[in-house]
């Protein structure tokens, strides 16, 4: 969902390149035109990334795929086409096609498509990792302008920072990481990075997460010297500790289940909460406060703007964002000029809890948007 100074818009995220239920598009985009809502297609993510290079690589299959998309928009009269390539000239989930000439091909696509009769017409925008699309030359690219010439709006994905994969646990969406022991990314940084090749930050909408990532952390790794204390509650969580990769912990009821990915890997369960999970796993309190009353410890981190809570007893930890973070990032949204916020998504949210932070720190009233 992205959050501009004005009205929202959804995007209906799609992972691959056709629409599979016409029955569902339809009741979807008719709901979201009877609220006056805009609807946007996304096209891509994580799994649905592995022929972006090939649909852009010649000016064949470029025409082609304009065709596509042009057919999408007229059939459903969308509003918007979202592209979230996962990424350009840079493996993601492990299995993509990619070239060195990803980049200067997905302009060229984007040139033709917005010179088309219809796709003049309509919002174009793209997900973006934490820096610029890779260049033919294996780097971050210096000048993205010619991008920003045919993007309305980039949402820079400001989350999935630190994971499972992470040497240690860290914040899953740092607001900032100048203090953070290990540079791994933040809003701050990436901003900065998309905004130094080019990319006005007026185009430049922050994503924003309402779920956190799990980690199976020992009682002192998490609470380090106050692990034998008698009320665990009260004591300090650490940041940044070791955890057990061996021992992935499950996520809410919506967490991935383990088994073989799209590239035929296996892979272990996500260990994702949403906020609304961390509510139904007693993380959380209904008001999306620490349930600290019932043991768990919380922590707020101020160098990165994210909260963590852990639970002694099963050893658990979260990295997650809460009301508190998404008023920091709402306010930092605001006095540096963005166009918004791109929440992923919003049926992570409890309650609205996180919506209304994030909005009330932006100064936007969303409830005036479906009037």
């Amino acid at each position: 969902m992205l959050a501009p100074k004005f009205c929202p818009n959804l995007s209906l995220a799609q992972s691959n390149m056709w629409v599979s239920s016409v029955r569902f598009w339809a009741l979807a985009l008719t709901l979201f035109d009877s609220q006056n809502v805009e609807a946007h297609l996304s096209i891509g993510g994580w799994t649905g990334s592995r022929y972006f290079s090939s649909a852009v690589s010649t000016a064949e299959s470029r025409t082609a795929f304009v065709k596509t998309i042009v057919d999408l928009v007229n059939q459903y009269d969308l509003d918007g086409i979202d592209f979230d390539w996962e990424y350009p000239n840079k493996q993601g989930i492990g299995c993509n096609q990619i070239s060195s000439n990803d980049a200067s091909n997905y302009l060229a696509f984007l040139q033709e498509l917005r010179k088309d009769s219809t796709g003049s017409k309509i919002t174009l925008s793209a997900a973006v990792g934490i820096a610029p699309f890779v260049g033919s030359n294996g780097t971050p690219m210096t000048d993205v302008s010619g991008f920003a010439d045919v993007l309305d709006h980039i949402a820079i994905m400001n989350y999935d920072v630190w994971g499972s994969w992470s040497s240690t646990v860290g914040p899953n969406s740092p607001l900032d990481d100048a203090c953070a022991p290990t540079k791994a990314g933040s809003a701050v940084s990436a901003v900065k990075a998309w905004t130094d090749a080019g990319f006005p930050a007026n185009q430049i909408a922050l994503g924003v997460a309402a779920y956190g990532h799990s980690f199976h952390v020992s009682q002192q790794a998490a609470l380090g010297s106050q692990a034998q204390s008698a009320n665990l509650q009260d004591a300090t969580l650490q940041l940044y500790p070791a955890f057990d990769k061996a021992l992935q912990p499950h996520g809410d009821s919506q967490d991935g289940a383990a088994g073989q990915d799209e590239c035929g890997n296996q892979v272990p369960v996500g260990g994702i909460f949403n906020f609304w999970g961390l509510v139904d796993g007693g993380f959380l309190n209904q008001d999306g406060t620490a349930d600290t009353g019932n043991g768990i410890v919380y922590r707020y981190d101020n160098c990165s703007q994210t909260p963590f809570v852990y639970s002694p007893t099963s050893q658990v930890m979260v990295s997650y964002d809460d009301k508190t973070s998404f008023a920091a990032k709402g306010k930092w949204i605001e006095e540096n000029g963005l166009k918004g916020f791109a929440m992923w998504h919003v049926l992570g949210d409890f309650d609205d809890i996180l919506l209304d932070s994030i909005s009330e720190a932006m100064g936007v009233e969303v409830e005036q948007c479906g009037a």
